[in-house]
């Protein structure tokens, strides 16, 4: 393989490629970019659709928010824009980034260093950004 690169790393430079000559405008797409188009819902709507307001007694949405994280911890981080979108409302739905960081590296027992690694990268990302954007 050219460059020591993955199959998918690949891939994606082949389809950047393609999108350039279809769109000379694409050339300057970041996938990044687009997840700052997804709003962060409010912690109120959050916890009605994911939170109490699906069951009473159940879980609140900050938890939910954390299991979720979990989860895709315990998939290798692999789906970064998801990630990321979940780390946002997990703020925004009251977690703190000791929480979230507590329940990446809880997950290095199930997961992997590797998979902990991954998540805790991208995760400080969206902590930094949120840092940033409250400044």
């Amino acid at each position: 393989m050219s460059e020591n690169k993955t199959p998918f790393e690949l891939m994606m430079a082949q389809a950047q490629e393609m999108a350039k000559a279809f769109n000379p405008a694409m050339s300057s797409f970041d996938p990044k970019g687009f997840e700052k188009l997804w709003p962060t819902m409010s912690k109120d709507a959050m916890e009605m659709w994911f939170g109490k307001g699906i069951s009473k007694q159940g879980l609140d949405a900050k938890t939910r928010l954390l299991l979720t994280l979990s989860g895709l911890t315990m998939q290798g981080a692999q789906a970064e824009t998801p990630f990321r979108l979940t780390v946002r409302h997990a703020l925004e739905a009251g977690a703190t980034s000791e929480e979230i960081a507590e329940t990446i590296g809880h997950m290095s027992m199930f997961a992997g260093i590797p998979a902990m690694t991954r998540a805790m990268e991208l995760a400080r990302e969206v902590i930094n950004e949120n840092k940033d954007d409250e400044t």
